[in-house]
């Protein structure tokens, strides 16, 4: 399966854009044109898109991109540091969830991307964001020891328990 995933580099929220088996330049593009209604949608303004230089971005892609005024910008051969927000989700998406994971067909991918994805941007602290959650606010600092020392936390286990969402239970 092939997975087509953005992120955006100041708040480190990811979007999955879709995954498929055989991907295409009409697939593409039409994660293209999906990705800019979602981001006219939530109001969200991208200037740039970097991307690698894999062969089944066709132009049209750029071109979809260019009309709303995001500049695609290309990373340089053998590279890796120049994309390294992507490179170290899609890592962090194996390590946590796919190395985990018996997938079936096309259709679990997709869930499970998309639990992931929420995760990610729910639960998820983030060391880079000062412990921040892409879609959330800073967690309240805990200054007295009374209330360390008797944390009420629920668990939730989405997916049977390949990922664990804590929260304080009100």
């Amino acid at each position: 399966m092939y997975v087509l995933a953005v992120i955006e580099h100041r708040t480190r929220r990811v979007r999955v854009l879709g995954a498929t088996a055989h991907p295409n330049a009409a697939w593409v593009t039409q994660a293209a044109r999906n990705l800019v209604m979602d981001l006219e949608d939530a109001g969200c303004r991208a200037r740039f898109l970097i991307r690698d230089r894999d062969g089944k971005f066709p132009e049209l892609f750029d071109t979809v991109l260019a009309d709303t005024g995001i500049q695609t910008v290309l990373t340089g051969v053998r590279m890796p540091r120049m994309n390294a927000v992507m490179e170290r989700w899609v890592q962090t998406c194996r390590r946590e969830l796919l190395d985990r994971t018996l997938i079936w067909n096309q259709r679990h991918v997709l869930h499970s991307l998309r639990e992931f994805e929420t995760f990610y941007n729910e639960h998820r602290p983030h060391q880079g964001i000062a412990n921040a959650r892409p879609l959330g606010p800073l967690p309240p600092l805990i200054a007295d020891s009374e209330q360390i020392a008797h944390l009420n936390i629920r668990r939730r286990q989405p997916l049977g328990g390949i990922l664990n969402e804590y929260e304080p239970a009100a």
